[in-house]
């Protein structure tokens, strides 16, 4: 007899989703960076398969949401955080300016050359992070945007939530796109 799937269950073959097999009993470090690897894994699935038109389509009208946008705001995020205010890297902004504070889905054009971009600023970003989340101490205190400090544990804590909030919207969006849905 054939177990029924739940809706949410229909994304893909749970024995195949990559996203299980982590830490369960693991230390702080281990069970933080687990839960982040496991949003960003989300966010990956939700995109792929699709192609430049698919992944720039918005939500609806007047929303400029779509997959590629919320990808390559994940890139500036995962920038903003570990490379400027944690790292105390001197770069500047992948898609934001002053002039196009909302450049991340504004410039989400149907293109193949800019999904490319995106994907390729999202996986330097995301090595980045890890690399620096290995290496540095938990305790160790950044600063948000407006200066306040803020420890790297906290930040991760961040981190996920900012992923799983956008994953609500990946999840929306790709089912609007495709009909696939959940996990």
């Amino acid at each position: 007899m054939t177990k029924p799937q739940h809706r949410a269950d229909m994304f893909m073959d749970l024995d195949k989703d990559p996203r299980e097999g982590g830490t369960s009993l693991g230390d702080e470090r281990a069970t933080l960076t687990e839960f982040l690897r496991c949003q960003r894994l989300t966010l990956q699935l939700k995109c792929e398969g699709l192609d430049a038109e698919q992944l720039a389509r918005r939500s609806v009208e007047p929303s400029t949401m779509s997959l590629l946008g919320l990808l390559r705001h994940m890139a500036e995020v995962e920038r903003s955080w570990f490379r400027r205010r944690f790292a105390g890297q001197d770069v500047p902004k992948r898609y934001q300016s002053d002039d196009e504070p909302d450049g991340d889905f504004d410039g989400a054009a149907p293109d193949q050359a800019v999904v490319d971009e995106a994907w390729a600023a999202w996986r330097e970003e995301v090595a980045f992070a890890e690399q620096y989340a290995r290496d540095t101490d938990l305790g160790f205190v950044g600063h948000a945007s407006d200066g306040t400090p803020i420890s790297l544990r906290e930040m991760l804590v961040h981190m996920i939530e900012e992923y799983a909030r956008h994953n609500g919207h990946a999840d929306l969006l790709r089912e609007r796109i495709d009909g696939r849905l959940g996990q």
